[in-house]
């Protein structure tokens, strides 16, 4: 072993004491799934900490893959502020895709890991309690004009139950979960999987929620990764959406992970899921690699942890 692996496992044993009998709460954006090599990468990630004591549940959106069945079978996409507009046509895509295809798909590589897990969605269990969005003013991304917007079979969630995702996380068990949820009569809603993530793993009083995209963590210019935001306390977080630095499909990440802090998740965490091992050094090195958004006191003892490590 070199000396630079040496010093990395000398690093990571404080957080592997630390987060030892926690749960975690991965959220899967649909580009990191459609990748069979960032798939298994990723299920690799989660073999290991899973192997470490850490109880895992994973959330998947599969956004890239609806809209190219829906194309293919000539529907129109309609998405708004960074949210799909679900009408009959598109729920239907949506079952198919997030029920079955990919969910099929991460438990698929979460087994070629070597990880026991099975697939759900919010519609099992009860897990999720949804009722149908009503049309609501949200701001045009391409004129900055505020508009009416129906969203169709789009779910707003009115209560989380985790205790089938408790009993299988506490049979050793990694839960797989389709965003999808249902009403008291059954209708099933299309619902964000970042909204999802982030209501499960405050339900779940998770100490950590990760959401894995395509990008490296908030950018202040999307133009160049040097630009990455390491930590955010959740009011700056507000102000970046408020003044537009954080905006498009950005925009629901970051309030599902002000959500979930304020919520009682200790620390919310935006990485690059296609990165390789970009989960692991988000967990187990102090400078991770996304974006931390935590509240004010865990923020700072964040930063009076890296100052102790600089001087």
């Amino acid at each position: 072993m070199s000396v630079a692996n040496v010093e990395v496992l000398r690093q990571a044993v404080p957080y592997i004491r630390r987060y030892k009998g926690t749960v975690f709460v991965l959220k899967v954006g649909g580009n990191v799934a459609q990748r069979p090599e960032v798939l298994e990468g990723f299920a690799r990630d989660v073999t290991v900490l899973h192997q470490l004591g850490i109880s895992v549940c994973v959330v998947h959106g599969g956004g890239p893959q609806a809209t190219e069945l829906s194309q293919r079978l000539g529907h129109e996409v309609k998405i708004v502020a960074g949210r799909r507009i679900t009408d009959e046509d598109t729920l239907e895509v949506a079952k198919m895709v997030f029920g079955g295809k990919i969910n099929l798909e991460v438990l698929s590589a979460l087994r070629w890991a070597g990880t026991r897990a099975v697939g759900v969605s919010g519609v099992d269990g009860q897990i999720i309690r949804a009722r149908r969005r009503p049309a609501r003013e949200v701001r045009d991304e391409a004129t900055g004009e505020a508009v009416v917007v129906d969203f169709g079979h789009v779910g707003d969630i009115e209560g989380v139950d985790v205790h089938l995702l408790r009993t299988l996380m506490d049979a050793a068990y990694v839960p797989v979960v389709a965003s999808l949820g249902a009403d008291e009569e059954g209708r099933i809603y299309n619902i964000n999987a970042d909204t999802v993530a982030s209501a499960i793993a405050v339900a779940l009083a998770a100490r950590k929620l990760i959401v894995l995209s395509d990008v490296p963590g908030v950018l202040t210019d999307p133009a160049r990764e040097s630009s990455r935001i390491s930590h955010l306390r959740t009011q700056r977080a507000r102000e970046l959406v408020a003044d537009g630095t954080i905006s498009k499909g950005m925009e629901p990440k970051v309030a599902a992970c002000i959500a979930a802090v304020e919520g009682g998740v200790r620390r919310a965490h935006l990485i690059d899921g296609l990165a390789p091992d970009s989960l692991l050094q988000e967990v187990f090195t102090r400078e991770g690699g996304g974006t931390l958004i935590a509240s004010d006191a865990v923020i700072a003892s964040y930063e009076a942890e890296l100052a102790t490590d600089e001087s």
